[in-house]
């Protein structure tokens, strides 16, 4: 009786507890996946492929729906990209320099995260629209941001940003400045040390950054719809969630077959992420 009762030795491993507290958190996570994910996912795909592969190859291959591909896809890319060099030389700045402000900077870095899309859309006409503080130079000089495509990047490129950043910044915080400065000791300058060092060493975490704001960027709609102006046809300005959204105010067809691309290349692109973070564990 004594040595049932007696305590485990210090150190020893702690034997998990099979019961009720662990069987009420794994259905408490099987009922959020399936009432917030896979419900509402499995309708849409219903909804999408119920009418048929002619309906849906009518409603995806239509000439604004074509458009609105064409339009996410060079937004989408675009912004990437934007976000891609903007991240990684924000991650350097905040993480190989100290400078007065730093960590204010940090915080505004995160600040698309915390503020709504459509704040944000919103900030973006205050500053670049006609009456916005650079709305009238640049109108004069020829340039349209707001209502234009440059404005929907612009957009897209402040919502994803901190995606990439907040992948990157942990790696050069774990793996310091010894092989860079070794690098620089040899004779090496700082282009070559970029290339050659920092970016081998951030490149699984910025593959993984890349592929999450890609999937962040096609699926965005609230800065967008505020930024775009929404025209349709000639000149237009609607990437394919707006589309999707006139579409379903307008009770006409075919906003179930676009939203079911859109969930199959998001999904797509989540688990490239997932893989990819899984081998960078592995290795």
């Amino acid at each position: 009786m004594a040595d049932v009762l007696a305590p485990a030795p210090l150190g020893a491993p702690a034997r998990p507890r099979a019961g009720a507290g662990r069987i009420a958190l794994r259905t408490v996570g099987l009922a959020y996946v399936a009432v917030l994910v896979l419900v509402p996912l499995g309708i849409i795909t219903w909804r999408a492929l119920s009418p048929g592969a002619a309906a849906f190859w009518a409603a995806i291959s239509s000439e604004q729906a074509v458009t609105a591909f064409r339009l996410t896809a060079e937004v989408s890319i675009t912004s990437v990209l934007l976000g891609t060099a903007f991240g990684v030389a924000l991650g350097i700045l905040l993480t190989r320099y100290h400078f007065v402000g730093r960590r204010l900077l940090g915080v505004l870095a995160d600040l698309p995260m915390a503020v709504s899309p459509i704040v944000a859309g919103l900030a973006l006409v205050l500053v670049y629209g006609h009456k916005g503080w650079l709305g009238a130079p640049l109108e004069s000089a020829g340039i349209d941001i707001i209502y234009a495509v440059p404005g929907m990047i612009l957009a897209t490129t402040f919502v994803s940003l901190p995606l990439v950043l907040r992948e990157v910044v942990p790696v050069l915080q774990e793996v310091g400045t010894d092989q860079e400065q070794a690098a620089r000791v040899l004779g090496a300058g700082g282009w070559h040390t970029f290339w050659r060092i920092t970016v081998p060493t951030i490149k699984p975490a910025l593959t993984y950054g890349v592929v999450l704001a890609l999937a962040r960027c096609v699926g965005e709609f609230g800065a967008v719809a505020v930024v775009s102006g929404n025209v349709s046809g000639a000149g237009q300005t609607q990437t394919t969630t707006l589309v999707i959204a006139e579409r379903v105010q307008q009770m006409e067809p075919g906003a179930y077959q676009l939203a079911f691309v859109l969930i199959v290349t998001t999904v797509a692109a989540l688990l490239v992420a997932a893989s990819l973070r899984r081998k960078d564990e592995l290795s």
